[in-house]
């Protein structure tokens, strides 16, 4: 095996570690294992995106942010890579990079469902096009109708356009679907007036991107 095979398994291996962990959420024993993989390799874009997913788990913006630069430094258009910038740059709020991220990646994958999810939750940190949030949380149902949190999303964009029973309606959709999610069963309770409702960070709104 050449040096660079050996380094480039060293590497996949460090990843598929950190994965496992993350899997089991111990992130940051997962970032430990990932980072000597990514200063022997540094080429590596599946690794700078899991790192970047990393960081956010760990409530580390800037750092998910510089990981996520990384890996579109080695792949521009890499749709993941620029939706979890925009996932960076919204809890950094810098919500109008954020927003433009998010369509990069819409533009590179359009049939990708998570990435009009991103637009979606990019808007509704920026406080403004509710319409088009929505539009976007739509979209997101029509390309995958099987995903409850698409629903959760959908109905959050319902409910800052004012249209509380078609919110309410789709939070409902969603909880039939995932039944024990905390953050829909409090939407729905807000919705119903069964909660107190405060301010609240919308930046953290939206889940991590799965592994596909």
């Amino acid at each position: 095996m050449s040096p660079d095979s050996s380094a480039k398994s060293a590497t996949e291996l460090g990843i598929a570690r950190a994965a496992a962990l993350f899997e089991r959420l111990d992130v940051p024993a997962a970032i430990a294992a990932l980072e000597p993989a990514l200063a022997a390799d540094p080429s590596s874009v599946e690794g700078w995106n899991l790192m970047a997913r990393l960081r956010l788990a760990a409530d580390q913006a800037p750092a998910a942010f510089d990981a996520a630069n990384r890996a579109i430094a080695l792949a521009p258009d890499n749709p993941r890579s620029l939706a979890t910038a925009s996932r960076a740059l919204s809890l950094l709020g810098r919500h109008e990079e954020a927003v433009t991220m998010a369509y990069r990646a819409v533009i590179v994958e359009p049939i990708n469902p998570l990435w009009h999810d991103r637009v979606a939750w990019a808007l509704l940190a920026a406080d403004r096009q509710y319409a088009d949030a929505e539009q976007s949380a739509r979209t997101a149902i029509g390309l995958d109708p099987n995903e409850a949190h698409y629903y959760f999303t959908h109905g959050v964009t319902l409910d800052a356009l004012g249209h509380s029973d078609q919110a309410r309606q789709a939070l409902l959709t969603s909880l039939k679907m995932e039944p024990e999610n905390p953050v829909a069963q409090h939407r729905l309770a807000l919705l119903n007036g069964d909660a107190v409702r405060e301010p609240e960070p919308k930046k953290r709104g939206w889940r991590l991107f799965r592994r596909k």
